[in-house]
């Protein structure tokens, strides 16, 4: 069965946004944005909420410019061509390689875990991946640890009442001391 994988870029102290909405001290480095590019190759399926697919879209078109290095055409050569599927009450359309979805998350994931593909179903967006945890649908948690404290803004773990036992997976330290740390959800 495929599995329901969170990965975003946080704070030390848990935010994936700063309180201004803000996340320039996310900016990847050219290891860290390597890494990015490995980890994609491993999605099959991107479901988004609105906010980090309209961060996205920039994608979608920055193919044609020549300033591009070449790390990040690599880059738009997987992430344009991956489907996704978009979460949003307030969009009508969207572009590129994805769809609105139709129903729910947990029917979304269900529906995908049961069609034959291979890679991860990934989920991006705080307010998604809290709707999954809730439903306790996420098998993984994939954090890339940025060193600073932001002090406020939009947590990236979900804030409910339920414990969630995790087993460390896999952990690696970037030159520029950001630090991944990969748990799977104990069942």
């Amino acid at each position: 069965m495929r599995r329901v994988t969170y990965s975003m870029g946080v704070s030390l102290d848990g935010y994936i946004v700063g309180p201004d909405g803000g996340f320039d001290w996310a900016g990847p480095d050219e290891e860290v944005f390597r890494f990015w590019i490995d980890e994609i190759r491993e999605v099959g399926v991107h479901l988004l909420g609105r906010r980090l697919y309209e961060t996205m879209l920039y994608w979608e078109t920055v193919d044609q410019d020549r300033t591009l290095d070449d790390s990040e055409r690599e880059w738009v050569s997987l992430w344009n061509p991956l489907p996704k599927v978009v979460f949003s009450t307030t969009l009508s359309a969207v572009q590129g390689n994805a769809r609105l979805a139709s129903g729910g998350l947990a029917e979304e994931i269900e529906r995908l875990r049961a069609e034959p593909g291979e890679g991860d179903i990934a989920i991006g967006g705080a307010t998604l991946a809290a709707e999954a945890a809730a439903s306790d649908l996420i098998d993984e948690y994939q954090a890339i640890v940025y060193p600073v404290l932001v002090g406020g803004g939009i947590p990236f773990f979900p804030r409910h009442e339920r414990r969630v036992d995790l087993e460390l997976v896999e952990t690696r330290t970037f030159s520029s001391k950001v630090v991944y740390l990969r748990y799977r959800v104990v069942r």
